[in-house]
Formats: structure tokens, sequence, C-alpha cells
């Protein structure tokens, strides 16, 4: 099985981007993980919130293809602890999926589309973090769910 993350927008920190590439650097041992930039869209200012969502909802349903199972990141969605969320991923790798697809969307979330087509929605928090921040916490928890699978000492029980 694959994983892959879409992200709307680069990460403009460095220190966030080294910190992002260490875990996915230590994903490698476990899982082929790959992480995927949907750039800002341009004149966003100029769009309203329902556009914004619409136009960055095309393009993230571009990058998925019909035998993915998409899961996004949102404030609504079923929250896990570090061994749920492990569970999680056995589930899935088990199942015998081709790509488990994970999405950050933009700022104002997500259009009818995109939720329409979503096979679940997973959040990291009730708290809310920075689309940028977001991206560290999940390769992390990704990272520490494949641990605990292995019964690794990363995870303390």
């Amino acid at each position: 099985m694959n994983i892959k993350l879409i992200a709307i927008g680069k990460t403009d920190n460095k220190q966030l981007e080294d910190l992002i590439a260490n875990y996915i650097k230590r994903l490698g041992h476990y899982i082929k993980f790959s992480m995927e930039i949907i750039p800002d869209l341009k004149n966003a200012k100029n769009l309203s919130e329902s556009q914004q969502k619409e136009k960055e909802g095309k393009l993230i349903l571009g990058t998925v293809v019909n035998s993915d199972i998409l899961l996004l990141l949102d404030e609504n969605g079923k929250q896990y602890d570090s061994v749920g969320f492990s569970d999680v991923l056995q589930k899935h790798m088990n199942s015998g999926i081709k790509q488990l697809v994970f999405v950050i969307g933009g700022p104002y979330g997500f259009s009818p589309e995109v939720y329409q087509r979503a096979n679940g929605k997973l959040s990291l928090s009730k708290m809310t973090f920075s689309h940028q921040m977001i991206r560290l916490f999940f390769v992390e928890q990704l990272y520490r769910g494949f641990t605990i699978l292995k019964n690794e000492p990363y995870h303390h029980r």
C-alpha cells in the first residue's frame, strides 16, 4: 500500500520543512509515502470562500483515482489516540487497497464535491492549527503509527 498526503500551498518555513522531511525519510523504512503540494490559487483574495473551496476541490480531486481511499483531515472528523490511528492504518493495509490518500485542505476547508468523494474524515485535534503545522503533526503521527505496529520503542505505552 502507498500513502499519499495532499496539501494546499507550500510551506514557507525552512525549519518546518526540515522536520517534515525528517519524518518522511523515516517513513521510508515502513511504507511508500509521498507528499503532493497543490500550489496556492492565484488571485485567491479576489475569490469568495466558496469559489476558493470549489477551485481547490477540483485540484484535489484531480490528484486521486477511483481506487484510492480518500481521508480528509477535517476538524469535524473522527479523533483517535495514536494506538487507535495505528489500528486504522493496519485495517487499510489489510484491506488490500493500493493507495491511501490523506488531504489537508485550504484555509476554508473542502468543497462539497470533495466531501462527497471522501471515504472518511479524521481530526488530529479539536484545536485549530496552521495548515503548515498540521503537515508536521500528521507525518509524525503516521511515523508513530508504524512504530506502534512494529512494536518499536518510539511510542511509549
